[in-house]
């Protein structure tokens, strides 16, 4: 899928997968955050084909000119979970905001789990 706005310039196509390396790339400097994982089995298996690291674990939709955003992360072990759910929250919708120029609806951590 892709994400289409038009501007005075003309119309702009983003690819999902574009946006899913932008959002990857931003949750993985968040403080906190250890590593993005894949939420099913069919979606580690075309991980392992793609070799896209960034965007393991980010999954894109969007409805008319809105995106939402679905991560699924592993933690660093002794980190508020809430503080580093929020800042990844606000960290992901400012990245993609400001590279995509749309809205960013909703931002949805997922932790898998915690790494010690």
């Amino acid at each position: 899928m892709t994400v289409d706005t038009k501007n005075y310039y003309g119309r702009i196509t983003i690819s999902d997968e574009s946006i899913a390396v932008v959002a990857g790339y931003a949750a993985l400097d968040c403080y906190g955050v250890v590593d993005l994982v894949a939420n099913s089995l069919k979606e580690s298996l075309t991980e392992l084909i793609k070799k896209q690291p960034y965007s393991k674990g980010v999954k894109i939709s969007s409805v008319d000119s809105r995106i939402f955003i679905d991560i699924y992360c592993i933690l660093k072990y002794g980190v508020s979970v809430s503080a580093v759910a929020e800042s990844l929250k606000s960290a992901v919708k400012y990245s993609v905001e400001n590279f995509t120029g749309m809205i960013v609806d909703t931002v949805n951590v997922h932790v898998v789990g915690i790494r010690v």
